[in-house]
């Protein structure tokens, strides 16, 4: 049985950082795969953090031709919706995602690891997100309700055995950046109809506003993600780093076209007060098949 990486449902870390490369001139996706592979098992032997690495959907493919999902693509073009608002593709080709329990010891981790890759990759971007009291994001309201448990998210995240593919996951990664004085200008009971929950303790308005994010997003209608998203930025830039993985690509590109109002015109009213500004689609493979590609590496 193939087993996705276990970073992906690693709670409770304090501190996170997402690295997003691209590979450098003359580079082949092969050597580019083996590199970040390599480099992770290094890594995540050592100093108990969790690194998970994913790639540009073609970029694996052309690396594992026969461990890819053949149906994922890379988020290559702007998401337009309803009056213009758009969703912009800053597809690179892999991303690290590195999470633990102190922050010296994460920024350490991954230095290391960038150091590492220096012949065959280059930063593009690099973000770092912390958890705001407990479960909450820096709308004041919690974040996650819908998750599935942890017993429910490996099915939910991982690609089933016998598909091309098998063991990993889908991974959304968009960085949403907050007008937070658009938001804060409105009245706790507008904040609950853009969110569709009550903002203390995250029960389901009844009935749901039509455009709020709750049914924008419905996990029900679209079928179900599991999402590792959190805070980042500073007092006066900041946002939520939107990651969310999936066995399906199509369940994160129907949410995205709902939110935008590509199907039926109503815009998610979240998205009034939260802007993204970048958006990516990465194979995040099962670790038997990095493992694979060290291998291939050291061979």
């Amino acid at each position: 049985m193939s087993s996705p990486q276990s970073g992906i449902f690693a709670l409770g870390a304090a501190s996170h950082v997402y690295v997003e490369l691209d590979r450098l001139g003359g580079v082949s996706a092969a050597t580019l795969v083996g590199a970040v592979a390599t480099s992770r098992e290094l890594q995540t032997t050592m100093d108990a953090v969790n690194l998970v690495a994913g790639f540009r959907p073609e970029v694996w493919r052309e690396a594992m031709p026969g461990d890819a999902p053949t149906d994922v693509a890379g988020f290559d073009e702007d998401l337009v919706g309803r009056g213009g608002f758009a969703m912009p593709a800053t597809q690179h080709d892999a991303v690290l995602w590195l999470s633990g329990g102190a922050h010296d010891t994460v920024f350490d981790v991954m230095r290391r690891t960038i150091v590492s890759l220096a012949g065959v990759a280059t930063v593009s971007d690099d973000t770092w997100g912390w958890p705001y009291q407990h479960d909450r994001d820096l709308t004041g309201f919690i974040d996650g309700t819908e998750n599935p448990s942890l017993l429910d998210a490996f099915e939910v995240a991982t690609i089933p055995e016998g598909s091309p593919g098998a063991g990993g996951s889908v991974l959304l990664l968009q960085k949403w950046r907050h007008d937070a004085d658009g938001w804060e200008s409105l009245s706790v009971a507008e904040q609950e109809a853009a969110m569709g929950r009550t903002k203390t303790d995250s029960v389901e308005l009844d009935p749901r506003p039509d455009d709020s994010h709750v049914v924008r997003t419905d996990q029900e209608v679209f079928g179900k993600i599991f999402r590792r998203n959190m805070p980042y930025g500073s007092v006066s830039d900041h946002g939520t780093m939107f990651v969310g993985f999936s066995a399906d690509q199509h369940r994160l590109v129907a949410m995205l076209q709902s939110m935008a109002g590509v199907t039926d015109g109503v815009r998610d009213a979240i998205t009034r007060y939260a802007q993204p500004v970048s958006g990516a689609y990465y194979v995040v493979p099962s670790t038997e098949s990095l493992r694979r590609c060290v291998q291939r590496e050291e061979g």
